[in-house]
């Protein structure tokens, strides 16, 4: 029998590597002499570096960047020399976990660390980017990031501002004469699954600024001034367009990157599944397993285990779930390609309890151990 093993992370428990390895204990207990594949996967957030590197046997490089307050922190992308493609997680260098509760506030956050990373991986020859651009602690509309690639972002002095969204209020002129003269040999895919524009409603600061720590006041401003930057960048990019879908992901990192670094906005679990080649490994299969920490009634929308389940279709392959929780509305996985979906729990326990990573790590193994039991007896 042969397995491919294509499982998410369960997030705030066990890494993907991890669930992956906890499901080929507990299959090869049930068949010792199964065939199986581990292949890490992510939608493009967390764990995305993970996952690409592991597959194409990549490098990871450490780095130290500015933070979302501007103090240093260590940040980790991917290397993959031979294709000399970077894969980095915006949130390694301005992620909302890297902010106290205390200090959450999007006019003081900025995207410039992620700047930092793009221009040391092209200064190690970098020449193709996968971003995954998913919980960001930033609404500064990527100029930080794009300052540390060379943009300037001035006021009506010449002089350049401030970092963080509050920049953005005294911003009046946009040169790009002096940005990295190596951007235009890049290629940018930004794993983004959000479709919201850059300003207005549904834009990125009414909808996503809140949860950074946006007031009501706050949010009013910065729709004004990105609005504003809006009509600045159009001056000089014409194609650009604040109402595209995906331009306010990210605080408008979507915008930054469509309308400066010719960027393109992907499905995240898509690009990755494309680039880790997934399919490659599908295909030659006999069962396909994936997961996350929790099915319900949103992941269809985007998420690993239905995006994994739709490929293994292609190749009427069976799709079996684990999960370390399951909603009521979950199945509705079921019709996007999982055939069955099992939680992993074995006891009542607090949510602390079930999280534990060697107990989360058991839980996983000696599930797919009943499952696979399960599958040998009706073989």
């Amino acid at each position: 029998m042969k397995v491919t093993i294509a499982i998410d992370s369960f997030k705030g428990s066990i890494s993907s590597i991890e669930a992956a390895k906890a499901v080929s204990e507990g299959i090869k207990r049930a068949y010792d002499d199964a065939l199986v594949h581990m292949h890490p996967i992510a939608d493009g957030g967390e764990g995305t570096v993970d996952a690409i590197v592991s597959a194409l046997g990549g490098e990871t490089k450490n780095v130290f960047v500015s933070g979302p307050l501007g103090e240093k922190v260590v940040a980790s992308y991917g290397i993959i020399p031979k294709s000399r493609t970077a894969i980095i997680e915006m949130s390694s260098a301005a992620g909302i976990t890297l902010v106290d509760e205390s200090e959450k506030n999007p006019m003081n956050t900025t995207t410039y660390g992620v700047g930092e990373m793009i221009r040391d991986a092209i200064e190690s020859g970098c020449r193709n980017f996968i971003v995954g651009i998913g919980g960001s602690a930033t609404n500064d509309g990527g100029i930080g990031m794009l300052q540390a690639l060379g943009f300037e972002f001035l006021d009506c002095e010449n002089n350049p501002v401030s970092q963080g969204a509050k920049g953005l209020e005294r911003l009046n002129i946009i040169k790009t004469d002096n940005s990295m003269k190596e951007l235009s040999e890049c290629t940018f895919s930004i794993a983004c699954d959000v479709k919201n524009p850059l300003c207005g409603e549904l834009g990125c600061s009414r909808i996503f600024a809140p949860q950074k720590g946006a007031d009501e006041h706050m949010i009013e401003k910065m729709d004004i001034w990105l609005n504003k930057y809006a009509d600045l960048t159009k001056d000089i990019f014409p194609e650009s367009d604040k109402n595209a879908p995906g331009a306010g992901a990210a605080g408008g990192m979507g915008f930054a990157f469509m309308s400066y670094l010719k960027g393109e906005l992907k499905s995240g679990i898509e690009l990755v599944m494309k680039e880790s080649k997934l399919e490659d490994f599908i295909k030659d299969s006999d069962i396909i397993v994936t997961g996350e920490g929790r099915l319900d009634g949103q992941s269809h929308m985007g998420k690993a285990p239905t995006g994994v389940a739709g490929l293994a279709k292609k190749y009427n392959k069976p799709v079996i779930a684990f999960s370390g929780s399951v909603t009521n509305d979950a199945d509705i996985c079921n019709d996007y390609g999982i055939d069955a979906f099992f939680p992993i729990l074995r006891k009542p326990c607090s949510l602390s309890e079930a999280m534990d990573k060697e107990t989360a790590f058991d839980n996983l193994k000696n599930t797919a151990y009943q499952v696979f039991r399960l599958i040998k007896t009706f073989k």
